[in-house]
């Protein structure tokens, strides 16, 4: 009967083993999968021919556009003009055979490790956070998002004026639902 038992811990052991590993897999490389995964899409969808080069020369111009943590990851890569290394090609050539973009971010991880601890900040719900409790670098990261800026604004109350004020532009369903204004 032991001997079952001590059977049953050990399958039962090793059917949780590998889930758990896939799981703390799963947010790896959040950044760079996301980002290539978009980027990649985006050469399907605009009839890109998947060359080096031409993955190579959408690569850069995507990363112009790119912002934050997606621009923090061209940087590493190389994608942008003031990176010092320049592994473009490490993205290029794989993604030219159609490598899914979880193995060019793992091999991207082995080249530099720092590719993968980029991690998205989380979105603030703004229909439920209570703008005066937030700091103003918080308040200065929603401008931030929204591209805008506040110019003038010295105290915190007129980051909440700046961002109550657009949020019917860039948050109107959040902004019907609020009473703070």
């Amino acid at each position: 009967m032991m001997l079952y038992l001590s059977g049953v811990y050990i399958v039962v052991t090793l059917a949780l083993v590998p889930s758990s590993i896939h799981s703390a897999k799963t947010g790896d490389c959040e950044v760079c999968v996301n980002f290539l995964g978009r980027f990649y899409q985006s050469l399907k969808d605009n009839d890109v021919k998947f060359t080096s080069a031409e993955i190579e020369k959408a690569f850069i111009k995507a990363c112009k556009d790119a912002k934050g943590k997606e621009n923090r990851l061209c940087y590493y890569i190389g994608a942008t003009s003031d990176a010092a290394t320049k592994m473009i090609n490490e993205v290029s050539k794989p993604m030219s055979y159609h490598v899914p973009v979880e193995k060019i971010c793992e091999k991207l991880k082995k080249k530099d490790s720092q590719i993968c601890e980029l991690k998205y900040e989380k979105e603030l719900d703004l229909s439920t956070v209570e703008l005066k409790t937030l700091k103003v670098k918080e308040l200065k990261k929603i401008l931030e998002q929204w591209d805008e800026t506040c110019k003038g604004c010295v105290e915190k109350t007129d980051f909440i004026r700046k961002i109550q004020e657009l949020m019917p532009k860039y948050a109107p369903n959040t902004a019907k639902s609020r009473t703070e204004f």
